[in-house]
């Protein structure tokens, strides 16, 4: 394999192989956010002086209970579980960013020039990178043609955005229903409160079904579900970009081509401010 020439000697400190980039990290803007409007809310409850008011098991049974079963009405039972993890992984989700994936394809495909596709394979199984990236590694290794090697690894990133638009979609379902539960649990409650009229010690109770049912519904709803559900669209979108990245560096390397012509077609895809300088 001919070596590069020295006026593309690649800024290894920059673009090397930094280590494993799907170690789960807490994102902080998720934590925060989530955290923070709960925090908010709660000390409102207490400043007001009766934070006690607002825990009904009757209510938190009508909405949390049935927003779950009322989804899973709309998916199957696996797709709901699914998407309950998927609310966690939104709080510990390292999303790698396009600039960091065009660096290490880069240097990837130094690496190939240099030491051959089989040292590609070996780097990516060592350093404990993507699954995505360690499979087009792998193809590429094994001396598939770039078009096949493009089309499956096109197929695999098809299949991993069908998985995370229904991901999505349950959470979507779940922010629509939760509001909903939450009016029929006030139904509920005007109903048994005009019911017993002649009982002034079930009109408490009954009224506060009715407004924590549409309290708990439209907190669920507002900030949990529905940001949950951009998040998840977002790293999607994200993945998505960094997945296309690899399977043109896959494709490049598997044509031998020259990692200069490579950093100008990935250049290309990228915006202006995510543009990489990887060679001097």
């Amino acid at each position: 394999m001919a070596s590069i020439s020295a006026e593309a000697t690649p800024r290894l400190g920059r673009g090397g192989l930094a280590g494993p980039i799907e170690t789960p990290r807490l994102d902080l803007a998720t934590l925060l956010g989530v955290v923070g409007a709960f925090a908010v809310i709660g000390l409102a409850m207490i400043l007001g002086g009766s934070p006690q008011s607002f825990v009904d098991i009757p209510a938190l049974l009508i909405v949390f209970g049935g927003t779950f079963l009322v989804t899973t009405i709309s998916f199957t039972l696996k797709e709901v579980v699914r998407a309950q993890r998927v609310m966690l992984r939104a709080i510990v989700y390292h999303a790698e960013t396009p600039e960091e994936a065009a660096r290490r394809i880069l240097h990837l495909a130094s690496l190939s020039r240099e030491k051959g596709p089989l040292e590609v394979e070996r780097t990516v199984k060592t350093t404990n990178q993507s699954r995505f990236l360690g499979q087009a590694a792998a193809l590429v290794a094994d001396g598939l043609p770039a078009e096949e090697i493009e089309s499956i690894l096109t197929q695999e990133k098809i299949a991993t955005r069908e998985r995370h638009i229904r991901s999505a979609g349950v959470l979507r379902r779940a922010s629509d229903v939760a509001p909903a539960m939450g009016l029929i649990g006030t139904l509920v409650g005007l109903i048994q409160m005009l019911g017993n009229l002649d009982d002034p010690s079930t009109i408490g109770p009954s009224m506060a079904v009715a407004l924590l049912t549409t309290f708990y519904g439209a907190v669920l709803a507002n900030m949990v579900f529905q940001p949950l559900a951009n998040k998840l669209e977002r790293n999607s979108d994200n993945e998505l970009m960094v997945n296309r990245i690899y399977t043109i560096g896959a494709t490049s390397i598997s044509r031998q081509e020259n990692p200069r012509r490579l950093e100008i077609i990935i250049n290309s895809i990228l915006s202006p401010a995510q543009r990489v300088k990887y060679f001097d």
